[in-house]
């Protein structure tokens, strides 16, 4: 439900070039294109530069007080409902068979929820958004 709410205010919001988990998006797209202009590069013997990034244990990296910032038109009710959700989790860690004491995790989205692949798209978007400048290097 929280998901279905947070996609409809967050949808129209989100770039083009974004391929998320929505209707009519498909990263299978984007790698199609990506070939394409390979391809072209070659054929026209032109230079070409690609950058990726690797997301390794993203989820784990997600900055939480930059999360709650992201969010685009949703309500605040829903925000404060996901944010408490994340506020005051602990984990406690197996190690030489005994068990620690509680960790305070103020770090990164939960595996294996639903809502954590959207929260990380949000942060994924901004990033896309502020770093999406022309820059012309010689």
């Amino acid at each position: 439900m929280l998901l279905d709410r947070m996609t409809d205010s967050v949808d129209s919001q989100c770039r083009d070039k974004q391929a998320r988990f929505s209707k009519n998006r498909s990263c299978t797209d984007q790698i199609t294109t990506l070939c394409i202009v390979v391809e072209q590069s070659i054929e026209w013997n032109s230079s070409l530069y690609i950058n990726s990034i690797d997301y390794e244990k993203a989820f784990d990296s997600v900055d939480r007080k930059t999360l709650w910032k992201l969010y685009y038109r949703v309500p605040e009710k829903i925000v404060n409902i996901i944010r408490n959700s994340y506020d005051g989790l602990q984990c406690k860690v197996v190690h030489g068979g005994q068990l620690t004491d509680a960790l305070q995790m103020r770090t990164g989205v939960r595996k294996g929820c639903l809502l954590s692949s959207f929260l990380f798209l949000l942060l994924v978007n901004w990033i896309m958004k502020t770093s999406t400048t022309l820059i012309y290097i010689e």
